[in-house]
């Protein structure tokens, strides 16, 4: 399994280099928790998580990174992303990654779950923009905290759904498999 992460512009102010999963404190990151994972879903994690950097490339969870501001220029970076990620693009991947850090690499349609974040609004789903990274690392954080490591897209979608309403939607030639998780009512658009 591999889950491919954005960074988050909120970064801890670190003097000297920290692992990435310190550095990066944003809503998606608050949501994952890190800290608070058992040790096998950290280890887990370790294996599994894939950050895209908009200046470091594709990093692991523990790899130490200092504190920068910078934008993703796709061009500069995608080679330095597919040397990482192409040796593991026959796994399961879980693509929590907007659509800003999508372009740097693309996953095989046929193997890659994309995690879409939906909100019920009087009863119409409508798309959650900020929130939705809440939603991915409170996503990530239950597949990492899983005893058993999900195989399939219809794996995921049944760790998912103990927790959230959602729907697998299948891959085809034009798209990866898609996962519509709806967040929780409390959670704002």
């Amino acid at each position: 399994m591999l889950i491919l992460l954005p960074p988050s512009e909120k970064k801890a102010a670190t003097p000297v280099a920290a692992p990435a999963i310190k550095v990066y404190t944003g809503v998606l990151y608050a949501a994952l928790n890190w800290p608070t994972l058992t040790k096998a879903a950290q280890k887990k994690g370790e294996k599994a998580l894939v950050i895209i950097s908009a200046k470091y490339g594709a990093i692991g969870p523990l790899e130490k990174i200092k504190s920068y501001k910078a934008k993703i220029e796709n061009s500069t970076m995608k080679e330095r992303v597919a040397a990482v990620l192409d040796p593991r693009k026959d796994e399961l991947i879980i693509d929590c990654r907007s659509s800003t850090y999508q372009g740097v690499w693309s996953a095989p349609n046929k193997n890659c779950i994309e995690i879409r974040v939906f909100q019920n609004v009087n009863g119409t789903k409508r798309v959650v923009t900020h929130m939705s990274k809440k939603t991915r690392g409170e996503v990530t954080r239950l597949l990492l905290a899983n005893k058993s490591t999900p195989k399939t897209p219809r794996d995921v979608r049944d760790i998912v759904n103990k927790h959230y309403s959602c729907a697998l939607i299948q891959w085809d030639s034009f798209k990866p498999w898609i996962l519509e998780v709806i967040a929780h009512e409390n959670d704002e658009i």
